[in-house]
């Protein structure tokens, strides 16, 4: 199977962000989109929230109410191995976007909701290694639309 964008997702502030037909990504991130906690989201090397649709299907079934965008991520990509997404791996996005993955996310309680036992840590790196969201800088940008295809360059 070809890995893929299988949703593109954008907020004002927080979570969830929501999905959006497409959007294009600039070095500071997809447009629209954006962060109540600056301190902590956003910025460079946090530009894009990127997570594995078969890392939210296994949550949801252990009986997680997570949904594609809910834990924050813009992108939401099926198909790649997720374990293989680590900092400095670098992702094509479509046709002309370019990423480098630069850290794990930290969860944020703000996620607990979508949790069983408010467990938000459940996608912690550090307790359960390739569960995790990925932040990225943008080297090159783009428009990105579901469907899109996407391309995993080891580091």
């Amino acid at each position: 199977m070809n890995a893929t964008i299988h949703q593109v997702s954008i907020s004002a502030g927080g979570v969830p962000k929501l999905p959006v037909p497409a959007a294009r990504l600039t070095p500071a991130g997809l447009e629209g989109d954006g962060h109540d906690d600056a301190k902590n989201h956003g910025g460079p090397d946090r530009a894009l929230c990127l997570y594995a649709l078969e890392v939210i299907e296994r949550f949801r079934a252990e009986g997680h109410e997570v949904t594609p965008g809910a834990t924050g991520e813009n992108i939401t990509i099926a198909g790649l191995d997720w374990h293989r997404v680590v900092p400095g791996t670098r992702l094509r996005l479509g046709a002309t976007a370019l990423v480098e993955i630069t850290r794990y996310t930290t969860p944020c309680w703000k996620n607990a909701g979508w949790f069983a036992g408010g467990d938000f840590n459940r996608m912690s790196q550090a307790t359960h290694p390739g569960d995790s969201r990925v932040y990225a800088k943008v080297l090159e940008g783009g428009d990105l639309r579901p469907g899109d295809p996407v391309e995993l360059i080891e580091a």
